[in-house]
């Protein structure tokens, strides 16, 4: 089975609002077997907009992917970061 990722590209205006997102998704990440993989505040950008910050998270499958996401737990954390941020965010499977 190919793992899955969720692969995130945020732009932070509220860091006590990213401060409690990332309090309130960091367990979640890890209840769903979620292992970050990146969290490059500088990322290098050579094509499109540089929004900021990259995340990219390893879950043992796209479904799993998916569960998280869909959970009640990382829901309440995006009301949370919708408000902190501005994100491009894309589930995708691996090879």
């Amino acid at each position: 089975m190919n793992k899955g990722y969720l692969i995130a590209h945020l732009k932070e205006h509220d860091q006590d609002g990213m401060d409690k997102f990332r309090q309130m998704a960091g367990p979640t990440i890890g209840e769903h077997g979620g292992k970050v993989l990146v969290r490059e505040p500088n990322p290098n950008v050579r094509e499109g907009e540089n929004l900021g910050t990259i995340i990219v998270i390893e879950f043992e499958s796209i479904d799993a992917a998916r569960k998280f996401y869909e959970s009640e737990k990382y829901q309440a954390a995006k009301a949370v970061r919708e408000l902190a941020s501005n994100a491009h965010l894309v589930l995708v499977e691996g090879l």
